[in-house]
């Protein structure tokens, strides 16, 4: 088994950063590109493992076979985008990418008219699109409480719909932001979207999207871990500039400017990116991540490693991530002496500090990049052993190359 053995740091530091690109961004780019037929230009797209394997499967489009991997934005984007191209194509993916639901989007696009067959397990991968010879409705419901890149991918395609397509969402709405990066992405393609929050309903008419030139932003997901590492560094002169990141961005995972005010990180834009220093942290932490469940791994081992109690909102969705992302950060807590408790069933999570570190915790990652991403700040604080580290590449493979600048690893 490979593992990672890092050092507690011993020195402040002032280090400037080049953050990775965004992840969903440059997933969403690449399906309206494609949509508008390869014309735009797309620039700065992710380095990570998801968006190369969309990329590769775009570029494969005649294949019969689309192995997506491990890759859960891929899945749901390709089968709505193959869909609605009325391909015969096969999607598949790792034994993990099997176990995830898939059934919500399937539904709904038997219902606009697209033939859909499962090859193994009712309501999950791998399945097969037969064609899609006529759109038989124009209007679907979908549930607003589940992955909101069910709705993303039937956005997308919405516009290229001979009748266009109306969404009436039903019930709680969750990642409100990434369905309104998505709308905004779909806006500098030239396709509008008639969104009524109120009333829970997205409407696009049938429109042709624009080709042009669009620069991805850095990602806000990567930037986390560098936020938790000023957090956790107990040198007050402690420095670290962001490149690349918007102070008005897109990605609902720019919450992390809020969060860690209250853990102790004090953010500054600027021209370039934004520049995070050490400020005291609050006495305890409550946070609804219903809109930015990618950050509460990160935030959950900060609350520990700093004893900050906390209580969580809005995290039931990790249960279905790439690992039951609930019951791996309650296992690997306990390793820090924290705990990660579920007060009320699937909606509030109590976090805490329990005990001190006793020996170095030797972190299994559950091949679960935000797992291996989320535990390395704790190196500031103490030794700290990852294992499989390999498995950043999902999303910022450049990870151990940006924080071998800070920390000592071997």
């Amino acid at each position: 088994m490979e593992q990672i053995s890092i050092k507690k740091q011993t020195r402040t530091f002032q280090e400037t950063i080049k953050l990775a690109s965004s992840k969903s961004e440059s997933n969403r780019a690449l399906i309206i590109n494609a949509l508008c037929g390869f014309k735009g230009e797309l620039k700065n797209l992710a380095s990570a493992r998801d968006t190369q394997t969309m990329i590769r499967l775009l570029q494969e489009e005649d294949g019969p076979i689309a192995d997506v991997l491990d890759a859960g934005t891929t899945m749901r984007f390709l089968t709505a985008y193959f869909a609605s191209k009325g391909q015969t194509k096969e999607l598949t993916g790792t034994t993990r990418m099997q176990e995830r639901p898939i059934g919500i989007l399937v539904d709904a696009l038997r219902k606009i008219g697209v033939e859909i067959e499962y090859l193994n397990k009712e309501g999950y991968p791998p399945h097969q699109i037969k064609g899609f010879k006529e759109q038989i409705s124009d209007t679907l419901q979908i549930r607003g409480d589940v992955s909101s890149q069910y709705i993303s991918a039937l956005l997308m395609i919405a516009p290229t719909l001979p009748k266009g397509l109306t969404l009436e969402l039903t019930g709680e709405l969750g990642s409100i932001p990434y369905i309104t990066m998505t709308i905004q992405l779909m806006e500098e393609f030239g396709v509008k979207t008639d969104a009524d929050w109120e009333n829970k309903m997205l409407k696009v008419k049938p429109q042709k999207y624009k080709p042009v030139s669009f620069q991805v932003e850095s990602d806000w997901s990567g930037a986390s871990y560098w936020y938790s590492l000023v957090a956790l560094s107990p040198y007050e002169d402690t420095r670290v500039e962001l490149l690349g990141l918007k102070k008005n961005s897109l990605q609902g995972d720019s919450a992390i400017v809020q969060i860690m005010n209250y853990l102790g990180v004090k953010s500054e834009f600027n021209l370039t990116g934004v520049v995070l220093t050490k400020k005291d942290s609050k006495a305890s932490l409550e946070w609804d991540f219903t809109n930015c469940p990618d950050l509460a791994q990160t935030v959950a081992v900060t609350c520990v490693a700093k004893n900050i109690p906390a209580k969580f909102t809005g995290i039931e969705s990790l249960k279905i991530k790439e690992t039951d992302r609930v019951l791996a950060l309650q296992n690997e807590l306990a390793k820090l002496g924290g705990v990660l408790q579920e007060i009320e069933e699937n909606y509030l999570y109590e976090v805490k500090k329990v005990t001190e570190i006793t020996e170095t915790p030797v972190i299994k990652t559950y091949e679960d990049h935000r797992m291996a991403m989320a535990f390395a700040p704790v190196a500031m604080i103490h030794d700290i052993v990852i294992e499989e580290p390999g498995v950043v590449v999902k999303s910022y493979p450049e990870f151990w190359d940006d924080m071998g600048k800070v920390l000592s690893y071997a």
